[in-house]
């Protein structure tokens, strides 16, 4: 069992989450008002459920982050990132923009995929995060061809944590374009691990893996009352010595 949240109800410890059947979920209930979401994050936890079930919200164990400083590149990625950065800088056909279409990229999101539906963005769910970016706390990046938006990523920054949520593509590697200029930026700004939350093969293969949920709550309460980054604003995304470039 787990505890049904109403609107004023706080969230249990997430050490109460289920170790069984459904690892990591944490209650059920409550809203997906800016306010909500704020704490959720705040305290390590994520809503993510279903069309026709109740709003569910989790706290996994291992939690699936990705190092900024792990962020992998391949040699064809990197050779793409060239040819967009120079048309970025000149003004040709590729542009990257932060925050510019911010419910467009959650909406591109939440469209069906080629290989099966849309995924579980609701617009309950838009209307939530289009709060929290309306407060500064919920982020895009987009990748634009001939004026057209093809890609792009979104999700929450709280002090220094970054949460990823989802991303989209209509072109050949867009999504990893606009990930590879987010996690530069969020590099640049002392953003040291996305929670990437639930683990999966593509994630790892970008160089994310899990931690102990411990380990990642830690890493929550030293990063998420630092200051907010103010100025969101595209820099080239080619690693510094630090990052790995596989």
């Amino acid at each position: 069992m787990i505890p049904w949240l109403d609107t004023h109800t706080p969230f249990p410890d997430v050490s109460e989450a289920l170790t069984t059947e459904a690892p990591g979920l944490l209650a059920a209930g409550a809203d997906l008002s800016p306010q909500r979401l704020l704490m959720a994050y705040r305290h390590g936890i994520f809503p993510w459920f279903s069309e026709g079930q109740p709003i569910l919200w989790w706290s996994t164990d291992p939690r699936m982050v990705l190092r900024t400083d792990h962020f992998r590149i391949t040699d064809s990625l990197k050779k793409t990132l060239r040819k967009v950065e120079r048309s970025r800088q000149q003004g040709g056909r590729w542009q990257v923009r932060f925050d510019s279409a911010f419910e467009q990229v959650m909406r591109n999101c939440a469209a069906p995929r080629r290989d099966g539906p849309g995924t579980w963005i609701s617009d309950d769910i838009i209307a939530g995060y289009t709060g929290l970016h309306r407060m500064g706390y919920a982020h895009s990046a987009e990748v634009w061809l001939d004026g057209e938006l093809v890609g792009g990523a979104y999700g929450v920054c709280i002090g220094r944590m970054f949460y990823g949520e989802s991303m989209f593509a209509r072109v050949t590697d867009a999504s990893k374009i606009a990930l590879s200029y987010l996690v530069r930026f969020l590099h640049a700004n002392g953003v040291s691990m996305i929670d990437c939350q639930q683990e999966t093969g593509h994630l790892a293969s970008l160089g994310a893996a899990p931690i102990p949920r411990t380990q990642f709550l830690a890493h929550l309460r030293n990063n998420i009352d630092l200051p907010q980054i103010t100025v969101w604003e595209p820099i080239a995304p080619f690693a510094p010595d630090s990052v790995k470039l596989t």
